[in-house]
């Protein structure tokens, strides 16, 4: 066979169309080590809506960058549905900070619904001499660049919360980014780091052990997890409310049918009982919504990580 015939046979081959999708399995990526709370999110649902659509949904893990690797690779893999993003608030973030990115979250990506949203906290190492917010603040004061915390990157909601500690309370820490929340808590564990701000997902079972203390909740209100632990407002600190959340998107130029069909499917898996116990015993909150509103709500989180961004003078480059 000829290379021209051979070509030829390739632009005349059968398309298979979006009403037939999926007829393989299909990749989602999450941007992070595995153990986190993005990781979590996929895995919880991955094997659900895989039994819906007829097809295995492979969970990825690309970490690096502060889950700009990981994104990246998903903003330049072909918009035929077989290769998703499980985003989460960094997606959000990285607009805000790097002058300079390889994709655009807003061009490059198109919503299909947002999974789940949990809570942070800010817990310490027993080790650190500070029950409350402020006796940590004091503590950085006390000693200037000494404290350190750690996140799943630059970028990511743990980091974040410690910037808006820092310019909240005036005080100089110093930021250690790992390749994910999961890491970032081993180290805390460990010893290495001072504090984390990790999902409620990652630190209520390390508090129930007293591996760690929780000094602060990030949202509105007291959490059912954590129900002695006030909130940072309550601590007087109410800058700091870096609340975690998770969604499914896929690249641009995505065919409207398989959208659809993913956004349907994804909302019978978060009605199913088992995941949403799954979900609720993690401490998070189940979501759904809509491509539109989950497109709107991105648009929002960036606009807010800007504001923060440019108030704390907040760069990655």
């Amino acid at each position: 066979m000829s290379k021209y015939l051979f070509l030829l046979m390739l632009l005349v081959a059968p398309v298979v169309p979006a009403a037939d999708y999926p007829v393989r399995p299909i990749r989602l990526v999450v941007a992070y080590a595995p153990g986190g709370t993005t990781d979590f999110a996929a895995r919880v649902t991955a094997p659900k809506i895989g039994e819906l659509l007829g097809q295995t949904v492979v969970v990825d893990n690309r970490p690096g960058a502060g889950s700009i690797i990981g994104t990246d690779l998903v903003a330049k893999g072909a918009a035929d549905g077989y290769t998703l993003l499980m985003a989460d608030t960094a997606f959000g973030i990285v607009p805000a900070i790097y002058a300079k990115l390889p994709f655009n979250v807003q061009k490059d990506f198109v919503a299909i619904t947002q999974v789940m949203s949990v809570a942070n906290a800010l817990v310490v190492h027993p080790a650190v001499a500070a029950r409350t917010v402020r006796e940590v603040v004091d503590l950085a004061k006390a000693k200037p660049g000494q404290l350190t915390f750690g996140s799943g990157g630059v970028g990511t909601p743990l980091h974040m919360a410690g910037e808006q500690l820092k310019v909240a309370a005036g005080i100089n820490m110093l930021h250690v980014p790992h390749k994910g929340a999961a890491p970032a808590m081993t180290s805390l564990l460990g010893g290495q780091i001072t504090m984390v701000f990790p999902t409620l997902t990652l630190a209520v079972p390390q508090v129930k052990t007293g591996k760690v203390r929780a000094l602060a909740v990030t949202s509105a209100r007291r959490v059912p997890g954590l129900p002695d632990v006030s909130t940072t407002a309550e601590a007087g600190y109410s800058a700091v409310d870096a609340t975690s959340w998770f969604g499914l998107v896929a690249p641009a130029q995505t065919a409207k049918p398989i959208l659809g069909r993913l956004n349907v499917e994804m909302a019978k898996v978060l009605k199913l009982t088992d995941v949403r116990e799954r979900i609720e015993a993690q401490q998070g909150d189940v979501v759904g919504s809509s491509s539109n509103d989950f497109a709107k709500f991105i648009a929002a989180e960036i606009a807010n990580w800007t504001k923060v961004a440019r108030a704390g003078n907040i760069r990655a480059d």
